[in-house]
């Protein structure tokens, strides 16, 4: 008696790391139903789905309609998300939020952090019957394995700095306010809030002209990895290049690498040292 595949959905933001996510899904033989946030996705997603459908990033019921009538038991979210773009003037003219999107936001959700929005979202397709997967469960090869992984070797005042950093973003991941800091010397430079991770590392370069920073990027103490996974790739490489930082600190196990062999390359290129550790 033949088995069925899997039946899985993807709602996609932006970034590469979905279109991972789903060749993944798709070399397990699952049965893929893609929804691609508007604005958002790659378009190229199309390519990997058995089913793909367009819907706003303020669209859950419809998007919980889409995977039902494909008979999607479970469900992965994976890419990039601006949060700010939840703020400021006509927002919700501009998300043009339904129903269900606009119950959880304004009536359901005790505060509007990460974890409790996402939380939030993953009971609401539970109620439905469809349960939210890990994100890396078809794609734990790209999570970064420990050690220092660039040619490059930390010296002992970046190690130092590496130590100090890591306690502060745990401690920033353990609130929910963010996952990265910039620290040199022993100080914090600059924290990642609402405005992402690329944002803080500009701040960074203009507090630091002369550069010779450190970044710090780690899981939360209690990461959920259904969603929020810390990800870097070469654009991090670039954008820390551009603003003088020295090296990268990610968490082993729980950071995704996007395409790894050119971010190593890039960042020696820069000289720019990675270490990825596991927590102490």
């Amino acid at each position: 008696m033949a088995v069925s595949p899997p039946r899985l959905g993807l709602i996609a933001g932006s970034g590469q790391f979905p279109l991972l996510v789903a060749e993944g899904a798709k070399r397990a033989g699952c049965h893929l139903t893609i929804v691609g946030l508007s604005g958002l996705a790659d378009a190229a997603l199309a390519g990997q789905a058995d089913i793909f459908r367009w819907a706003g990033l303020a669209r859950l019921g419809r998007w919980i309609r889409i995977l039902k009538r494909n008979g999607a038991t479970a469900v992965i979210l994976a890419g990039a998300v601006r949060k700010t773009s939840m703020y400021g003037r006509w927002r919700l003219l501009r998300n043009l939020p339904d129903w269900t999107s606009f119950r959880l936001w304004f009536f359901r959700l005790r505060d509007k952090r990460n974890d409790t929005v996402l939380a939030a979202v993953a009971d609401e397709f539970a109620r439905h019957g469809i349960i939210m997967q890990d994100c890396v469960t078809y794609s734990s090869e790209h999570l970064a394995p420990e050690g220092v992984l660039t040619r490059g070797q930390p010296s002992a005042s970046q190690l130092a700095d590496a130590e100090f950093g890591w306690r502060m973003a745990k401690e920033l991941g353990r609130l929910d306010i963010g996952q990265s800091v910039a620290v040199k010397e022993t100080e914090v430079v600059a924290v990642e809030a609402i405005e992402g991770t690329d944002r803080m590392i500009e701040r960074a370069g203009q507090l630091c002209p002369r550069g010779g920073w450190t970044m710090v990027k780690v899981a939360k103490p209690n990461q959920d990895m259904r969603f929020d996974v810390p990800t870097v790739g070469p654009e991090t490489i670039a954008n820390l290049a551009c603003h003088g930082a020295r090296m990268l600190v990610i968490e082993a196990g729980k950071t995704v690498i996007l395409e790894r062999e050119k971010m190593l390359a890039d960042a020696d290129r820069a000289g720019i040292v990675i270490l990825s550790r596991s927590p102490m």
